[in-house]
């Protein structure tokens, strides 16, 4: 197949250089958007911060809906390609692709009629914050069904190896969105001062050329694609292969974002320079995620396709690899963050009280990055498997935990801190917790077991 790799064969670390490197900078480039946000926004101040990172929380509990088909796409093509059969592979491409068009639709209907209920959940006291934060999520729902629907074209690509062509497509996307973001935020040339509402529209436009231009490819892929039909019915029995695959994860990723929302809730008792920390400071940690991310996503197609081929040993020494490669980050990110964390947060927001809470809190959650990099490696392993409930579990369980935690730690002479410590804390156990389930279960797996004999 053209562009597409077999990842059943070849040194294992080559192939998964070559197959995580555009994957990882793909989400890098997905995080990019945020990023780019974040700092032209930050040059309005604290209180447009504040919008966006408030409305930002139900574009991120949108990953709930997506990850359901994103994940069927991803697992179920990787799967299918390591067993030979394009046939299935594109059966699960036809039902993901309709499958997200129905949950964009429904999704962006919902924030838009319930907007004011939305953000109204978080009690914020100043109206030109609420304002603000309607204005985006209003704007970002009109193009949801871009948003929603890149990820499926990106898992799509790599189920079958091809991780280059994303990350190239998503590219575009992000240079659109960073030469429209300061035009439409301060109104430079013709286009009028926006603010905030500029940021959001400068989005949507960015993941509008980016489905377009994944429109105009799939036309050039046939080997993908072809007879693929969206406006046929869909068949029971794959999507309940697909929502089997992705609902753990979607479930997983939607009370994420709800724990988050209740933590944010708890923060917005000192007001609205912490809630400001807490979405810089989440953008510049997600950079190590979102690298770590990338490479789950790498480690799902590689344990995928050789899962699909019967190839046990290559997946065992495959995890092992990828712990060593992530292990590596998580140890620069941890350094980063740790020694570096005013020089960082002052590229997003000049205030200097913002600055200096900036600081405490990257440094706090450093010390989690490694043991988030072993979860994301370790969730990614136990996903091309087809077995997402172990992940899921745990990082519910730990996300749960958060917000009693924070309660808890937030009421002694730690004080906000407290509630960073918290996040930083169950990140560590997530990691730890999720390692050691992987490996009991290969110890105990019956395959491992013939390996070890044999």
């Amino acid at each position: 197949m053209k562009q597409t790799y077999n990842l059943t064969e070849g040194k294992i670390v080559q192939v998964l250089f070559r197959l995580a490197l555009p994957i990882m900078a793909t989400s890098l480039v997905q995080l990019a958007y945020n990023l780019t946000d974040m700092i032209w926004v930050g040059r309005i101040g604290a209180r447009a911060v504040a919008a966006v990172g408030t409305a930002g929380f139900f574009t991120w509990l949108a990953m709930a809906f997506i990850l359901i088909p994103r994940t069927g796409a991803q697992i179920g093509v990787a799967q299918a390609v390591g067993r030979g059969d394009s046939q299935e592979a594109k059966v699960y491409i036809q039902h993901s692709s309709q499958m997200i068009i129905i949950l964009a639709l429904f999704y962006g209907a919902a924030l838009i009629i319930f907007r004011r209920q939305l953000i109204g959940f978080f009690k914020l006291q100043e109206a030109d914050i609420i304002q603000n934060a309607i204005a985006y999520l209003v704007i970002i729902s009109c193009g949801l069904v871009f948003y929603f629907l890149n990820p499926v074209f990106t898992a799509i690509f790599n189920g079958y190896g091809d991780s280059k062509t994303p990350f190239l497509v998503n590219t575009v996307g992000l240079i659109t969105n960073m030469v429209l973001d300061p035009l439409m935020i301060f109104g430079i040339g013709p286009f009028p001062r926006l603010e905030v509402a500029g940021a959001a529209i400068a989005t949507v436009i960015a993941q509008a050329v980016v489905t377009l231009i994944f429109l105009l490819l799939v036309k050039k892929r046939p080997e993908f694609f072809s007879g693929v039909r969206l406006f046929v019915g869909m068949k029971k029995e794959y999507v309940k292969k697909i929502i089997k695959m992705g609902f753990p994860l979607a479930l997983q990723s939607g009370l994420f974002t709800i724990f988050a929302m209740g933590v944010t809730r708890i923060i917005a008792q000192w007001g609205p320079i912490p809630i400001a920390v807490q979405k810089v400071g989440s953008q510049i940690e997600a950079i190590s995620w979102m690298t770590a991310g990338g490479f789950e996503a790498a480690m799902s197609t590689f344990v995928g396709q050789n899962y699909g081929a019967r190839k046990w040993r290559r997946i065992i020494r495959g995890y092992l690899a990828g712990m060593s490669i992530m292990s590596v980050i998580g140890i620069l990110a941890t350094g980063l963050l740790i020694f570096a964390p005013r020089q960082l947060f002052s590229i997003f927001i000049q205030e200097e009280e913002t600055i200096r809470q900036g600081v405490i809190y990257l440094r706090i959650l450093g010390f989690s990055q490694l043991f988030m990099c072993i979860e994301a490696t370790t969730a990614g392993a136990f996903n091309g498997l087809g077995k997402t409930i172990p992940p899921s579990f745990v990082g519910i369980f730990f996300n749960a935990l958060r917000i009693p935690l924070s309660l808890l730690l937030s009421a002694t002479r730690l004080g906000l801190n407290g509630i960073w410590w918290a996040i930083s804390a169950t990140s560590i156990c997530k990691g730890v917790v999720l390692c050691t389930w992987y490996l009991l279960m290969l110890r105990k797996a019956p395959e491992t077991k013939a390996m070890l004999s044999g």
